[in-house]
C-alpha cells in the first residue's frame, strides 16, 4: 500500500508538529503562520468543485510561503493535484484513498484513532503521524468515540513508532499535561476560539507553553 518504509516523516525532535490549528478557510491561516506556527490543517465542509480547489490551492500556496506543514482533511485527489504537504484522513478514508500515489508524490499522511484496533490499523499503514482522539469531552461534534483521556494517550504514545497528535477538547489549561502524556502535536479548534486567539500573543502563549513541556519532555526522557 505504501512504499518501503511508510510515508514521510513530518518532524524532527528539533522541530516537533507544535500547536495544529484545523481552519475551513485559507486566510486564516496567515496570522497563524504569522505568530510562529508551523503546522495546521484546513477541514473544509461547505465547499465543492471549483470552490473547494481553489480554497485549497490558496491554504497550501499560504503555507508553503511560510515553509509550513499544510495537511489537507479528506481531500487526497486535490492534494495529489496541488501537491500540498500532507492530507489527513479518517478510518473511513483509508479503503478509498489512492495510499500508494500519495506516497509515491511524497505528501505526508496523517490518520485519525480512536482506539486500539484504530491505531493497529493506522500503524500498518506507516503513516507520517497518527492522531489520537478525543482527549478530552469536545464542543466541536457530537462524540462517537468516548474520550480517550491522558493515561490512554500516554500509554499509546509509548509504544507508537510514529509523532502522535492529541486532538479533542483541548484548551489552554491541558496543554503542558498533554504534552507530558507524550504528544508531539496538539490539534485545536474550539481551543483556538474561546481563547480570543484572534491576537499574536495569543497565539504565541500556546507555542510558549508547547515548546516548554515539549523540552522538559526531552531533556527528562534523555
Amino acid at each position: 500500500m505504501t512504499r518501503p518504509g511508510g510515508f514521510l516523516a513530518c518532524q524532527t525532535p528539533e522541530r516537533p508538529l507544535g500547536i495544529y490549528p484545523l481552519v475551513d478557510r485559507a486566510d486564516k491561516l496567515r496570522p497563524l503562520f504569522e505568530a510562529g506556527m508551523t503546522t495546521a490543517q484546513i477541514r473544509i465542509k461547505d465547499l465543492t468543485g471549483k470552490a473547494l480547489e481553489k480554497e485549497l490551492a490558496d491554504a497550501n500556496a499560504i503555507a508553503k510561503t511560510y515553509q509550513a506543514r499544510l495537511f489537507i482533511n479528506d481531500y487526497w485527489q486535490i492534494a495529489l493535484k496541488i501537491n500540498s504537504y500532507g492530507v489527513h484522513l479518517g478510518q473511513e478514508d483509508l479503503a478509498v484513498a489512492d495510499l500508494s500515489a500519495l506516497s509515491d508524490a511524497g505528501i505526508r499522511l496523517g490518520i485519525s484513532s480512536h482506539n486500539p484496533s484504530e491505531l493497529h490499523r493506522a500503524l500498518a499503514i506507516q503513516p507520517s503521524y497518527i492522531a489520537v482522539g478525543p482527549i478530552f469531552e469536545t464542543r466541536s461534534k457530537h462524540l462517537t468515540h468516548p474520550p480517550v483521556g491522558l493515561a490512554n494517550l500516554r500509554q499509546w504514545a509509548q509504544n507508537l513508532e510514529r509523532p502522535v497528535v492529541a486532538i479533542g477538547g483541548i484548551q489552554q489549561q491541558h496543554l503542558a499535561e498533554t504534552v507530558q502524556a507524550g504528544a508531539n502535536g496538539i490539534a485545536m479548534i474550539n481551543g483556538l476560539h474561546l481563547n480570543d486567539m484572534s491576537q499574536p500573543q495569543s497565539l504565541q502563549t500556546l507555542i510558549q507553553i508547547f515548546n516548554a513541556a515539549y523540552q522538559q519532555r526531552t531533556l527528562a526522557n534523555d
